[in-house]
């Protein structure tokens, strides 16, 4: 669906930044009326530009045209509102310049406090931020904690989802602090969502083990998700997080005709880029590293020469053929992991699994391989840019001896034949 352009809201083409810039525009009549509300540059992202237009902007020049008589309308964004708090906090530069993830983390918890309806009947959006106390604060995330569900057979059961609210919690208090700096005289200083003793989640995240990882690649391939199962594979072995596997490993990082016996591990969050040796450079004869892996990704680079490696190996209905996974917004993983849980309870795992417990497990399984920390360090590559250049030759070796010891343990506990 194409949003709709808001009221006197115009785009320009940068040619530098070869992007769409977005500026909100006062009408000629109006400026020689006297409008009071000033022209505005709204930056680059549309939505955000689009919001601030819609809750800030616009509810301030119908204030002016009306004389005052549309501020008695109770107008969602209305200045000094929670909702145009919201708007205020996407359109600093403090929030654009988050990554997509931690945007739609944002916007999640904005929604499910700003759409709470009180037994007023009235929106927590729709209030004033000066009427927001620290014991609605601490209500709200009471309400909010808790949600009520239907099993199989409809009957209604409570869940527990703490880990959501307490999110969303965070993103009120970092909007607050970031909108009272902006506009002191509207935002009262004492935050009311700072200092709410934020519980974890009840549920505590599991790591996967070996065996686990073996059964759900069965499922996966069994099951017609086979490029989740070779996905589940890369978490574990080469250590990767899943916005990394889905959005940055490509097919050239993988045996490359210049590097034809490494694979380039990219760690976008980080900006530090790896090589990772596939053969064994102890070995005489090129033993592989990680032979039941690269069977699968050298299965891959058999039909394409380009492109993400790990994109959804069945049909899209609409494209009719395969597609990368992060659809939607730019690196939106939601239908994977909902697929990835799906087929963990397929395989009768427990329900606590997600794709991350893969990646560490793969960590866990190198501290039980009694990996040094120099080993641990080079495979996850938490090392800075900056520095790693000093150490290519000897983090290359640390890497094959971290997966020669992994390997071993597996062996040593019978979990795999050699």
């Amino acid at each position: 669906m194409i949003r709709k352009k808001p009221r006197y809201t115009n785009r320009k083409w940068l040619t530098g930044a070869k992007r769409w810039a977005y500026y909100f525009t006062v009408p000629s009549w109006a400026r020689e009326r006297g409008c009071t509300v000033e022209d505005k540059a709204l930056g680059m992202e549309r939505d955000a530009a689009y919001d601030y237009a819609e809750t800030v902007l616009l509810p301030q020049f119908d204030s002016w045209r009306t004389a005052g008589l549309s501020d008695l309308t109770e107008v969602r964004g209305a200045v000094g509102t929670f909702d145009w708090m919201v708007a205020t906090f996407k359109a600093d530069k403090k929030y654009r310049k988050l990554s997509d993830g931690q945007k739609r983390n944002h916007e999640r918890g904005f929604d499910m406090v700003a759409n709470y309806v009180l037994t007023n009947g009235r929106r927590v959006g729709s209030l004033p931020v000066a009427s927001i106390s620290t014991k609605m604060a601490d209500r709200l995330l009471e309400k909010l904690g808790v949600v009520i569900e239907q099993d199989d057979e409809g009957n209604p059961v409570e869940r527990e989802r703490k880990t959501t609210v307490n999110h969303a919690m965070k993103s009120c208090r970092r909007a607050w602090n970031v909108v009272y700096r902006a506009e002191p005289t509207i935002v009262p200083k004492s935050n009311p969502f700072s200092k709410m003793g934020l519980d974890e989640s009840s549920v505590a995240s599991v790591n996967a083990t070996y065996e686990q990882l073996q059964a759900f690649v069965h499922c996966c391939d069994g099951n017609l998700r086979r490029s989740i199962g070779t996905a589940a594979m890369v978490a574990w072995e080469w250590l990767q997080r899943e916005e990394h596997i889905f959005g940055a490993f490509s097919v050239g990082h993988y045996r490359s005709k210049e590097r034809p016996d490494d694979v380039l591990i990219v760690h976008p969050k980080t900006g530090v880029e790896v090589w990772w040796p596939l053969f064994d450079p102890e070995q005489s004869g090129r033993v592989p590293l990680f032979p039941e892996l690269m069977a699968r990704l050298d299965a891959i680079k058999t039909t394409r020469i380009g492109g993400l490696m790990i994109v959804r190996d069945w049909k899209d209905a609409k494209a009719g053929v395969p597609v990368a996974w992060p659809t939607g917004n730019k690196g939106d993983l939601t239908y994977l992991r909902h697929e990835t849980k799906r087929l963990i309870r397929m395989a009768g795992m427990p329900d606590n699994l997600s794709f991350s417990s893969f990646r560490h497990g793969g960590l866990t399984e190198g501290g039980d391989a009694d990996m040094t920390d120099r080993e641990i360090l080079a495979q996850s590559a938490q090392k800075s840019p900056k520095v790693l250049p000093r150490y290519v030759k000897k983090t290359m070796k640390q890497v094959a001896n971290g997966a020669r010891k992994r390997r071993a343990s597996r062996t040593d506990g019978g979990q795999m034949s050699e």
